[in-house]
């Protein structure tokens, strides 16, 4: 009998050893394979999947500010031709002489507002005519003025249609204009700037963190069609980066200023599909994407709070 427990124990030791070993095995190897990862993501890069050889061209939208207007210089400075989409002609007429004398490429401009979406994109392509492009950045995007609730939003019905026709809209018709020529030739990178509100629920932002999950969505299920085809999607998730939209004007570790950003984010083209796009956004992303739902919609329930209390009384002193 003695003997029997005496090896029913070590039978048990064994397994529990043996589990242990393989577990121990599995996470070693799993932070090894993100170390290896991270590293090749941030410090190494891919600095060579995106220039001339995809196609002459690089269309930007959303390019004579911010993030867009730091993906337009950087392409540029990488030896494409650049074609600036945005509202203002005289921004555009700006931005387009800064690179053309920076970078000594051509630059081409259409000056169209997102937010109607009637005649635009026959303008566009008739603008795009031609042209032979290898990367479109969909960066153009809109958001609140501050946090609200969805109903008390002023003008909502023109903001409902504002927000959809420029954040998910514009990504869908300037795929569909660009993308078959990028098919012709089985090569071409199509990044879509969406945002970290796309990766959690914002209530009070209600509108811009859902358009933004359209585009993460849209952009991942894009990739995955087309990749096989030699066609590179990728969804860019920032968190909060400091320029004109989101009214952070000292850039800082984790808000960065555009060229930081815009120098790390794409350098991950190639590499990953989807991507905060920035080190220590990656590490806000994947802090929030640990911590349980719940914790995270009441954090940002009393962070939309106290900025709308803020607003609304900045706005009865003036």
């Amino acid at each position: 009998m003695m003997i029997e427990v005496t090896s029913l124990l070590s039978s048990v030791s064994s397994v529990f050893y043996w589990t242990g070993t393989v577990v121990v095995v599995y996470f070693v190897g799993l932070l090894l394979y993100y170390v290896v990862y991270n590293t090749r993501l941030w410090m190494l890069g891919n600095p060579g999947a995106v220039g001339p050889h995809l196609g002459a061209w690089a269309v930007v939208t959303g390019a004579t500010d911010g993030i867009g207007k730091v993906y337009a210089e950087e392409l540029a400075k990488r030896g494409m031709k650049v074609v600036l989409i945005s509202r203002s002609q005289e921004k555009l007429d700006q931005v387009a002489k800064e690179i053309r004398e920076r970078s000594k490429v051509e630059t081409k401009t259409i000056a169209v507002d997102f937010e109607n979406k009637d005649t635009i994109y026959s303008d566009i392509k008739q603008g795009l005519e031609g042209l032979q492009i290898g990367v479109l950045v969909n960066n153009v995007g809109a958001s609140y003025s501050y946090p609200e609730y969805f109903l008390e939003i002023p003008d909502l019905d023109k903001m409902i249609n504002k927000l959809i026709n420029i954040n998910s809209l514009s990504v869908c018709k300037m795929t569909q204009l660009v993308l078959p020529g990028m098919l012709e030739r089985s090569k071409g990178v199509i990044i879509n700037v969406s945002s970290i509100a796309g990766s959690q629920p914002q209530p009070f932002l209600t509108l811009y963190s859902a358009s933004k999950v359209f585009v993460d969505f849209f952009s991942q299920s894009l990739n995955a069609e087309y990749k096989h085809k030699g066609i590179i999607v990728q969804s860019v998730k920032p968190y909060f980066v400091a320029t004109k939209m989101s009214k952070i004007r000292k850039a800082s570790i984790f808000h960065p200023n555009p060229e930081v950003f815009v120098k790390y984010a794409l350098n991950t083209v190639g590499l990953a599909s989807e991507t905060a796009g920035y080190p220590p956004h990656a590490f806000v992303s994947w802090i929030l994407n640990t911590l349980p739902t719940w914790l995270t919609t009441k954090l940002s329930v009393d962070g939309a709070l106290k900025t709308r209390a803020r607003y609304l009384q900045k706005m009865k002193k003036n």
